[in-house]
């Protein structure tokens, strides 16, 4: 499996032939400016909520591509109104088998609403269970005790959990809730991009060190395999 940092909470992951794309928003990035859109092919895009931060290239690249859209209902139906010809609506507690793999809709606390003040429906995180591998995609999300039922419903190999306070979990709730969903590999995402939310990176990787734990943070446009 091949995940790919492409800024933000952004990630390509390649699994089972198939490459996924989380929360696609580059192009307004300023840090992503090295990341080329056009040349982004994804077969499916995930979306965890709808805040233009998440969702910015979504249509574009959608269209690029001719990738299936994974997201909540409302979400989906949205970007269907945009153009965007494949989506695929799920909703809180779903789970619905892919050509990839499982995917589970899972909850999360935050806020949702469209670029264009449409209501985005619930926001959500994602737990994808492969052959290759099972991991979480928070999304945007403050500490909730309902991920300690993650840890409990699946084996998570590693991680994408939001570190940069503010909007989300910091560091130490991060930290928490590596603990709840029983895994000790810890992708940083939702950092550094605004003022609001830089973070002290050699502090943030000691704190996750001290607890016997590993925090991950990519350079963006930087790959790893991960392996089971």
């Amino acid at each position: 499996m091949k995940i790919t940092y492409l800024g933000h909470a952004c990630f390509e992951v390649v699994l089972k032939n198939k490459t996924l794309l989380f929360d696609p928003f580059i192009s307004g990035n300023d840090l992503a400016k090295g990341i080329d859109i056009d040349k982004l092919k994804p077969d499916y895009i995930l979306i965890s909520h709808g805040h233009q931060d998440h969702i910015a290239d979504a249509v574009h690249i959608a269209k690029n591509s001719g990738a299936t859209v994974i997201s909540n209902f409302e979400i989906v139906n949205w970007l269907l109104g945009k153009g965007v010809k494949k989506g695929h609506p799920m909703n809180i507690g779903g789970k619905f088998s892919f050509d990839f793999g499982d995917v589970k809709f899972f909850n999360a606390v935050h806020s949702s609403v469209l670029p264009d003040g449409t209501y985005g429906g619930n926001p959500g995180g994602f737990i994808i269970q492969s052959d290759e591998g099972h991991f979480y995609y928070a999304g945007d999300t403050g500490l909730t005790y309902d991920m300690k039922l993650i840890g409990e419903y699946s084996c998570i190999n590693f991680a994408f959990l939001p570190i940069g306070n503010n909007f989300t979990m910091g560091i130490d709730n991060a930290i928490i809730a590596s603990k709840m969903i029983n895994c000790n590999k810890i992708i940083g995402m939702h950092y550094d991009t605004f003022p609001y939310i830089v973070i002290d990176k050699e502090e943030a990787l000691d704190k996750f060190h001290r607890v016997g734990k590993e925090l991950i943070l990519l350079k963006i446009g930087e790959s790893f395999n991960f392996q089971k």
